[in-house]
């Protein structure tokens, strides 16, 4: 039985908070034919639950141009998220560790679906190579925390997520190929990192650890974001990456035993080993 079909199921509940999803940043603003488009119902129903919702201040509605758009109450549940969530509190001052010793952008991640949400995030002071506030999803196959997340499931899971989603070349450099993304993520399992290069941003070089509960399952990720035009592969991964590593050891709360940092081969040269030691 599909979802949907429970006696459970409150579907007047599911379609006032499809409205709300369909403001999107192409749709930022709204009138009732665009609304009742958008969200897949009727323009008297689109009426309703517009009234509804701007009475319970999760949307604004503008007295001139009669449009609508989400009001800073739609932040809320969010922010209460954030605030309630064990890890990412966890997490923080590692985080904020990890930024202030590289001064590069470093963000924690967790799966939801085929994509991977930032939870957490300190930007580099320095530069920014894009605009990734609190809450952006990348998808799962090409960013690098997802690819770092992928490496902890089954190789059948693995390659159930890859067939069973979406690989659109974002750039150039995407890789969307099933075949040669498990090959890349079964090397992640021998690093103990993953890497993705301008395949979602162009300029964009991340860096990826899985962060792992109490039962050895991942739960995160955490990522190292630089620009390419300051770093190269090789530079990154000899001083940024024992870092890393080091972060999602100390934020997991049982590491898993890799061979992380050995000399491995990885198509971009050979990588020598770094030891990490903390100042």
């Amino acid at each position: 039985m599909e979802p949907n079909e429970s006696p459970l199921f409150v579907q007047a509940l599911a379609t006032g908070l499809g409205v709300l999803d369909a403001f999107t940043a192409e749709r930022p603003t709204m009138n009732l034919k665009e609304i009742s488009e958008a969200a897949g119902v009727t323009k008297s129903a689109a009426q309703r639950f517009t009234h509804t919702l701007v009475t319970l201040g999760l949307l604004r509605k503008d007295a001139a141009s009669k449009r609508y758009s989400l009001s800073p109450r739609t932040l809320d549940t969010g922010y209460r998220y954030l605030q309630a969530h064990v890890l990412l509190e966890r997490a923080n001052p590692y985080l904020l560790d990890l930024n202030r010793q590289t001064g590069e952008t470093v963000n924690l991640a967790e799966r939801d679906g085929h994509e991977m949400v930032y939870i957490g995030r300190f930007p580099s002071p320095h530069r920014a190579v894009v605009h990734m506030p609190v809450g952006r999803r990348l998808p799962i196959f090409c960013s690098s925390a997802g690819r770092a997340f992928l490496s902890a499931l089954p190789d059948e899971q693995i390659r159930h997520i890859l067939t069973g989603v979406d690989r659109p070349r974002f750039t150039p450099h995407t890789i969307t190929d099933v075949e040669t993304l498990t090959s890349i993520i079964a090397k992640v399992r021998e690093t103990g990192f993953a890497y993705s290069i301008e395949e979602f941003y162009l300029s964009d070089l991340a860096f990826a650890v899985p962060v792992y509960n109490i039962r050895g399952e991942a739960v995160a990720a955490v990522n190292l974001s630089v620009s390419t035009a300051y770093w190269s592969f090789e530079r990154a991964v000899a001083e940024l990456v024992p870092k890393l590593i080091h972060t999602a050891r100390m934020i997991s709360t049982t590491p898993p035993t890799f061979r992380a940092m050995e000399p491995f081969q990885i198509g971009y040269g050979k990588v020598r080993d770094v030891p990490y030691d903390k100042p």
